[in-house]
């Protein structure tokens, strides 16, 4: 039997392992906090990523931030003290490209490789195997990972050098920003429109102006069914920062995007932060409604022709 080893088994992990133990791997797999849940659904539970990579010769990790990352890679319990030749490490978290490069050198020296990886999927999709992987690094590694990844996910997507999966990630999410700010406004001004709701939700979602975002959510704001959270506000503002990093590295202007932020940075003042990014319908629903008038244009005065003085006859 295969030993995959997961390591974050959080909202995004937790439905990868249990895909995997479904498929009939082997899945051992470290958190920092509890692991019951992972247990429960017939995971192994390890002390640590060492070992968990001595374990597994294949190794996904998860992780929220760039500091556990370097932990699990290069701490004095991380993944470098047990890496081998042909052991592949792919992290599938989102931090600064350069940050998962860090990790390339040290596992390299072991003879292991590391993969850039990204998710794109809500805990759901992923859950329902209809996420998709996106992988960049080196592609014999990368090939090799393709067949492991189809028993948690329908589509694997090959982007060739390290980052480019992690790019292309920061393009689905700033338009993922984008899409679940505007469902709630569509949805807000459907919501008081006197129409049939669910109909509506039904002819938008799979007509011209749908989107995976709407198709999700849109339910959600008509029913008010903003808890469990599957995305949470802090979580997509963490990638805002990247965005803007690559937008700037590139030259291109982000309008949209930057109206957007605005948005997610008033939903947490509201106080709503412990609720799905669904409820921003309610932070759309808050705001008035600005009506500018168009400014009348000064009326000019038209100059009236006089009639020319009749001449005097000469007598």
């Amino acid at each position: 039997m295969e030993t995959i080893g997961l390591i974050g088994v959080g909202k995004i992990g937790l439905p990868i392992a249990e895909n995997l133990i479904k498929s009939g791997r082997r899945v051992v797999g470290y958190r920092r906090s509890s692991l019951a849940e992972f247990e429960k659904i017939g995971g192994l539970p390890a002390h640590s990523p060492a070992d968990v990579g001595a374990q597994a010769a294949i190794v996904f990790s998860c992780l929220p931030s760039t500091e556990a990352l370097d932990e699990v890679v290069q701490g004095p319990r991380g993944l470098v003290r047990t890496a081998r030749p042909g052991q592949i490490v792919v992290e599938l978290g989102s931090h600064p490209v350069r940050d998962k490069q860090r990790q390339i050198a040290p596992l390299a020296h072991k003879g292991a490789t590391f993969i850039d990886g990204e998710v794109s999927g809500t805990p759901g999709m992923v859950s329902a195997k209809k996420g998709v992987i996106y992988l960049a690094g080196d592609a014999a590694a990368c090939k090799r990972l393709e067949s492991v990844v189809a028993h948690f996910a329908d589509t694997c997507l090959y982007f060739g050098e390290f980052g480019a999966a992690s790019r292309v990630k920061l393009v689905n999410n700033l338009l993922v920003a984008i899409h679940i700010a505007a469902a709630a406004e569509a949805m807000a001004l459907g919501l008081k429109a006197g129409v049939d709701v669910p109909l509506m939700i039904k002819a938008i979602a799979g007509g011209s102006g749908g989107s995976t975002q709407f198709g999700i959510r849109a339910p959600w704001m008509a029913e008010r069914r903003f808890l469990p959270v599957q995305g949470a506000v802090p979580a997509l503002q963490h990638y805002f920062p990247m965005i803007g990093e690559f937008a700037d590295s590139v030259g291109v202007a982000t309008p949209m995007l930057d109206c957007a932020t605005a948005l997610y940075q008033r939903f947490l003042d509201m106080g709503l932060g412990e609720f799905d990014v669904a409820r921003m319908v309610d932070v759309i629903g808050a705001l008035p409604r600005s009506k500018t008038k168009a400014k009348a244009k000064p009326k000019t005065k038209t100059k009236t022709k006089t009639k020319p003085k009749a001449s005097k006859k000469k007598k």
